[in-house]
This record gives C-alpha cells, sequence and structure tokens, in this order.
C-alpha cells in the first residue's frame, strides 16, 4: 500500500513473455496488470469529529476564563516591572547610547535574546503590528524573563530602591509557570492560577505603593478583574453564595477593625455582634469609631412571623435578639462617650441586612444580605458593594454628611438611603 492509497502490484508478478526484468526498470507498464489491481481508496467521512459537545465547550470556556484572569495579572506585572527598568537604566544608557540603550544595557551576556527581540521588532513594523507609537521601542519587545534578567544584572542599581532582591527572583521565576501556559493556550490549574494571583499581587506591591484608586484597598484588596469590569456591576465587588464563604475572603476583624464608622440593620446583626468580641467592640469605640445599630425590635410581631418561617419555636428568634442587644448595651455603658453606641428598634420586617462600615466617606464598604424566607442569614447570599468614587450627600434637615451615593447610582447609595429611612423611624433603646 503506498502512501497515496493506491494498491500496486508486486515487483515479480506475472511479467509477460518477451520482457526482461530490464524493461520492468525502465518503466514500462507489464499487459498483463488489470486494472481491478489498482483500486482507489474509499472516500473517507470529513468531519464526524470535529463537533464539540456539552462538556468539551464547558470545558474550553473555563480554560479561557482562567487564562484571561492570569494573563491580566501577568499584563500587570509585566508593565510594572518595564517602568522600574526603563526608570533606572534609561537616564544612565540613553544619554550614551541613544535608541540602542537597551543593546547595551543587555550587555554580551544578553545579545541573544537582545537580537531575537531586536528582529522581532523590525518584523512588527513591516507588518503594521506596532499600534502605539509609545510601544515603538526595544524594551517593549522584551518578554518578563528578559526584563528580569536586565533587572538582576544591574542589581547595584535597583538595591537603593528594593531590598528584597531574592523575594523578588524568586516571585518572578515562579511566574514562569502560568506565563508559559497562557502564552502557549494550555491548561491552567485552579491551583495555579490562584498562586499566580497571589505572586503577581506580592509583586506589584514589592515594585511599589499599593494601586491607591479605591480608598477602601486597605479593608478590602482590589482585584485586577474588579478594575477591568467593575462598570458592569456597579459597585458590586463580590458576590458570596452565604457567609462562612464571605467571612472565608473578608473576615469580621478585616471588615470592622479600624472603622471610624459603622452603620448596620437587620434582626439581630450576628456578623457584628457574634463575630466580634465585645472587648474589640469597646476599643474600637474608644478609638473614635461611631456606631448606628438598628434591630428588630424582639417583642414585634414581625418576629413571631420570621420564627415561623423559619420552623423555629416561639420565642426562640426573639431571645437570641434581645441577647444580642443586651450585649451591645453592655458594650456601650463601659465607653466612655455613651454616644459612640447608638441603638435602636424597628417594628417592620426588615428586607435585607447591611453592614456598612465608613459609609460616610469615599472608602466605605458594604456587605449585604436580603432575607429569604426559608432561610436563615447565614445561608443566604452576600453582596460586597465598594464606595470608591462616590460623592457627598446632604440632607437638607441634617448638617453632617449623610453617606455618599455612587456616580452612577451604584447599590451603596440605595441600601444607604433604605437605611437612613428605616433609621428615622425607629426607636431609641435606653
Amino acid at each position: 500500500m503506498s502512501s497515496g492509497g493506491l494498491q500496486l502490484p508486486s515487483g515479480d508478478s506475472g511479467a509477460p513473455e518477451g520482457r526482461g526484468a530490464g524493461d520492468s526498470a525502465n518503466g514500462s507498464v507489464a499487459a498483463g496488470v488489470q486494472p481491478e489491481t489498482v483500486p482507489l481508496a474509499r472516500p473517507m467521512d470529513i468531519g464526524v469529529d470535529l463537533d464539540w459537545d456539552a462538556a468539551s465547550w464547558a470545558e474550553v470556556r473555563v480554560r479561557a476564563e482562567r487564562a484571561g484572569r492570569a494573563y491580566i495579572w501577568l499584563n500587570l506585572v509585566e508593565q510594572r516591572l518595564r517602568a522600574v527598568v526603563a526608570g533606572v537604566l534609561l537616564p544612565i544608557y540613553e544619554p550614551v547610547h541613544g535608541d540602542e540603550w537597551v543593546v547595551a544595557a543587555a550587555g554580551p551576556t544578553g545579545q541573544e535574546w537582545v537580537q531575537r527581540a531586536v528582529a522581532v521588532r523590525e518584523v512588527s513594523r513591516r507588518k503594521g503590528y506596532v499600534l502605539d507609537p509609545a510601544d515603538d521601542n526595544l524594551l517593549s519587545f522584551l518578554t518578563l524573563p528578559q526584563l528580569r534578567e536586565l533587572m538582576v544584572q544591574h542589581w547595584p542599581c535597583y538595591e537603593q530602591y528594593f531590598d528584597q532582591r531574592r523575594e523578588l527572583e524568586l516571585a518572578l521565576d515562579e511566574l514562569e509557570v502560568a506565563r508559559s501556559a497562557v502564552s502557549r493556550n494550555r491548561a491552567l490549574p485552579a491551583t495555579v492560577l490562584a498562586h499566580a494571583e497571589r505572586t503577581s499581587a506580592r509583586l506589584l506591591e514589592l515594585l511599589g505603593p499599593a494601586d491607591s484608586c479605591a480608598p477602601s484597598a486597605g479593608r478590602l484588596p482590589v482585584d485586577a478583574m474588579e478594575q477591568l469590569v467593575g462598570d458592569r456591576f456597579a459597585d458590586v465587588v463580590g458576590v458570596h453564595r452565604d457567609r462562612v464563604r464571605l467571612q472565608r475572603q473578608l473576615p469580621a476583624e478585616d471588615l470592622f477593625g479600624g472603622a471610624r464608622r459603622i452603620d448596620a440593620m437587620g434582626i439581630g446583626l450576628n456578623l457584628l455582634v457574634q463575630n466580634y468580641s465585645g472587648r474589640r467592640l469597646v476599643r474600637l469605640a474608644e478609638s473614635g469609631c461611631r456606631m448606628r445599630l438598628l434591630f428588630l425590635n424582639p417583642a414585634s410581631s414581625a418576629v413571631r412571623r420570621r420564627e415561623r418561617e423559619l420552623g423555629l419555636k416561639r420565642g426562640e428568634l426573639s431571645r437570641a435578639v434581645e441577647m444580642n442587644i443586651l450585649h451591645m448595651r453592655r458594650v456601650r455603658s463601659r465607653v466612655r462617650d455613651s454616644g459612640a453606641v447608638d441603638i435602636q428598634v424597628s417594628d417592620e420586617t426588615p428586607r435585607f441586612t447591611a453592614y456598612m462600615v465608613d459609609g460616610d466617606g469615599p472608602d466605605g464598604l458594604a456587605v449585604v444580605q436580603s432575607y429569604l424566607r426559608r432561610s436563615r442569614g447565614m445561608e443566604a447570599p452576600v453582596l460586597v458593594l465598594r464606595g470608591g468614587g462616590r460623592a457627598p450627600l446632604r440632607h437638607d434637615s441634617d448638617s453632617r454628611p449623610g453617606g455618599y451615593r455612587s456616580e452612577d447610582d451604584g447599590l451603596f447609595g440605595t441600601y444607604w438611603d433604605e437605611f437612613e429611612a428605616a433609621w428615622k423611624d425607629a426607636r431609641s433603646v435606653s
């Protein structure tokens, strides 16, 4: 069988009389060979294996999502490292070598990869791949490992700015696993992606001050994806299936620690009262934090309706709410300024529970949960809202700031207004 799929006659098959081996060698066709001995291959069905089923599409989308997240982090690190390399080496080499300063900085040890970068730049110029004039320089065509080599070779120039050389080198080396997978469109396991995200965040921290575009980043770090797609989701920066998953990412200590103001409303406010000790609450109030806590009245009929919804025994929920209120009253009694902790109760069933931290400023952060008929607060989905980029909102009847409203009417301002309305109709607890 030949590579073309034709059945050829054997070399010693029936040569006719009067023909020698030499005639066969000269390419003469044997007269006795029948056409049937050279059949054509059967037509093959093309495309039967090209269709993807639902599982294949799902796997490909997961791969693309992971690669996209990793690429964003790698892109941020590469751009930051490129700026750091240029900021230190450009003033040293450019006055002498001009536009070829990168070649001079690479030195003899880097001639191979720097010449490869020169060739790639020339090809990109000819084919029109350089879309931004600012990228028409050799530094823009160096890869992350090559930028690392430049930095390591000239470390004496950088040590006055960075004192974690070993940590920088190890972090950049660890990113190579994710970078290699992303650049070649290979599968990126979830564990490798998570490690790459942590390493990238650490590198950005080592290479310079944290991004200050969100004042609340110190309480909840800004994710790279949040900045890119944040405009699609108002000011929602996190969605969790329940409160347990929320506290894995944002523990109560991180949420309330160092707050200057806490405004919370709900049935029992367990996230604050049960997850933040009384001593910490006292220290928080003594440090200047002001709290406004709005509970559901444990003696109201709304509590009994909620008990029936959850299938609880009569008085079970009301006693839990009452214990939380008594706990906060004890905290208030231990604070020198009793006005630091303001407690009120409402007879109306709240539509949601909300914890708004520093809501009177641009660094506000809020945790919001809706009340479901058959699910406790611990089991309800959670939204995390970031209040950055808002302008002050003042009420005519109050000279104090009434909170900050998002410029695009985000959810933070909506829940803040609901809290203010409920607080105005509630009764104070002595």
